[in-house]
């Protein structure tokens, strides 16, 4: 019986040993290897190592002189992530919808992109569409004082097609844009 209990907390201790530690260290340990940046939680960084936030989790950016994310249920809190759970035909969600459109002076000229007016799934995505980023590149260009031209360049600049091979669309992400923004001051 003793001979039992001992085997039983040696293969308990190694299993741990293998589980707990050997495992995750190993992963830990490739994932610095391979991929540094995405181990890391994909940061972006200033100049001085200073961490701006995560290329994955969106950021809430209120003047002018930036590009907005997406409207978020849990406004931009990556702790609390989610989405607001209002359907189609929600008069929430559709007053939301108009207050957002109008805020953004859309027209039935120029409408809004969806994107710029609904909340994401998780209230956290840090994309929006190219024709998003497009149609807040005026205002962008008129609080910076820059060409219009040179917004739009900075916008195709950071439209990423990476997922199109399994049909994603192509998408902009608003920190790296607005971070590339501030650099062409």
């Amino acid at each position: 019986m003793i001979r039992q209990t001992v085997n039983a907390l040696i293969a308990s201790v190694v299993t741990f040993a293998l589980c707990a530690v050997a495992y995750p260290a190993a992963a830990w340990g490739l994932g610095q290897l391979l991929f540094p940046t995405n181990a890391d939680g994909s940061l972006l960084y200033r100049r001085d190592r200073t961490v701006l936030g995560s290329a994955l989790v969106a950021q809430p950016f209120a003047s002018d002189g930036y590009f907005h994310p997406r409207p978020s249920a849990v406004d931009h809190d990556a702790s609390a992530t989610g989405g607001s759970n209002l359907g189609p035909r929600s008069p929430k969600l559709r007053e939301q919808v108009a207050e957002r459109t109008a805020s953004l002076g859309a027209t039935d000229e120029h409408p809004a992109p969806p994107d710029l007016v609904t909340a994401s799934g998780s209230g956290i995505d840090p994309h929006v569409s190219p024709e998003a980023a497009r149609f807040q590149a005026r205002r962008v260009a008129e609080a910076r004082g820059l060409p219009i031209d040179r917004v739009l360049g900075l916008i195709e600049q950071h439209v990423e097609r990476s997922g199109f091979v399994i049909g994603a669309p192509p998408r902009v992400n608003v920190l790296r844009l607005n971070l590339a923004l501030d650099d062409a001051q």
